[in-house]
């Protein structure tokens, strides 16, 4: 995965920072934006954690800074809603001219009803998913420090949000008023996902209620069971961008593009040490998935450790063979449970005399047959089960051949 920084002038004449987040392979076959949320900017981990699980899903992600904020430029009291909405119509225009017209948005909390509203603006933008969105856009002034109702015109004032001051005056606050979020949910007519978590105290989960209600199918709404508004676990904002990118995938055409070109051979595994951990993906010719190691040994455990995709396949392979075996003998299994377990043993716990004394490799394989059944035939299953193809790899001597490629 690479991330471009890009500088994206609106329509102000302000610059507004963006990173592009490309998958693996840096060919995306469709890109998305994502708008944080109040306050917040493109570099908050959420954000950066979302983007990059879309970036998995083949999508290329920009992520940017609302003018006044992160690394953008103008003033916070000028990053009111209606702006909010306008950067995103440039940061849209931006890349459709240079790369490809985007089409999907995302939003988190007030950047989630900003894309709800830019999505009603823009033809090009196919699906929308949100994530603790609030179903009014004035839902967000609660957040002042103190009563802003009486703020004089052409004056400004510092309130406090989130801890953190901010400058705004009359505009900023008068702005939040003039959108009718419901009433353009109900026109929108685009597919909409729906994310909230059940104990968000910032934004309350009848703010998602609403906004399904209001919505037309095709909608869908996804729990984020547990999570706090900003998503500050890792595993709470990898999850809900995996679950954005395997949602799009039904309203998306698909095509053939491999995230991580094999380039002739039959897998290629890709770690990006700096931002990824220990998580690699792993790319075949027609499929994909993710290894990790557990949190113990320091991995972020999004995936199966190398050694339980060695058990998965050994396992795998041993039901396919049993499966075989069975049809062409037409016996009457209906299914197959195998348990692998794995560990190291000294030689002589095992009988097995060696000049020298070590550790071997020691697997279990516990089968459960189900169906009508002979002992006799359960037996004959359970030499086959050590017939797998992949069981005869691991028990014979292999042959490694290693070499750098540029």
């Amino acid at each position: 995965m690479k991330s471009t920084k890009l500088q994206i002038v609106n329509k102000n004449g302000y610059q507004l920072h963006a990173y592009l987040e490309l998958p693996a392979n840096q060919k995306p076959n469709y890109f998305a934006i994502f708008a944080h949320c109040f306050t917040c900017s493109s570099t908050l981990s959420a954000v950066k954690n979302i983007s990059r699980a879309l970036t998995t899903h083949g999508f290329g992600v920009v992520r940017f800074d609302f003018t006044g904020l992160g690394r953008s430029e103008g003033e916070f009291a000028e990053s009111h809603f209606s702006a909010n909405v306008s950067d995103i119509l440039a940061v849209h225009e931006f890349i459709k001219v240079n790369y490809k017209a985007p089409s999907l948005l995302v939003g988190h909390s007030l950047g989630g009803a900003a894309v709800l509203v830019a999505a009603s603006k823009l033809n090009d933008i196919k699906a929308v998913a949100t994530i603790g969105a609030p179903s009014t856009v004035s839902h967000v002034k609660h957040l002042f420090s103190h009563d802003i109702h009486e703020l004089p015109e052409n004056t400004k004032t510092e309130v406090n949000i989130g801890g953190r001051p901010f400058v705004i005056n009359k505009e900023f606050v008068n702005d939040f008023d003039k959108t009718d979020l419901p009433a353009i949910v109900k026109k929108l007519r685009k597919p909409l996902l729906i994310m909230h978590s059940p104990i968000d105290t910032i934004v309350g989960i009848e703010n998602a209620r609403d906004l399904y209600i209001k919505a037309h199918h095709p909608k869908s709404f996804i729990s984020l069971d547990n999570a706090d508004h900003l998503l500050m676990k890792e595993r709470d904002s990898v999850y809900a961008g995996n679950m954005i990118g395997a949602w799009v995938d039904r309203y998306f055409p698909r095509q053939q593009n491999e995230m991580l070109a094999t380039e002739g051979e039959q897998l290629i595994a890709h770690l990006n040490l700096i931002e990824d951990n220990f998580t690699t993906k792993i790319q075949m010719k027609n499929h994909d998935l993710i290894a990790d190691e557990p949190v113990s040994v320091g991995g972020d455990d999004f995936g199966p450790s190398p050694y339980q995709l060695l058990y998965a396949s050994l396992a795998a392979c041993t039901t396919m063979t049993l499966k075989m075996y069975a049809d062409r003998k037409q016996w009457d299994l209906q299914e197959v449970f195998v348990y692998i377990s794995h560990s190291k043993r000294k030689n002589t716990e095992l009988g097995i005399e060696l000049e020298k004394p070590t550790r071997l490799d020691f697997i279990t394989k516990k089968l459960k047959f189900v169906g009508n059944l002979t002992d006799e035939q359960k037996e004959r299953l359970k030499e086959i089960a050590a017939k797998c193809p992949v069981h005869r790899t691991l028990e014979s001597q292999v042959v490694f051949e290693s070499e750098i490629v540029e």
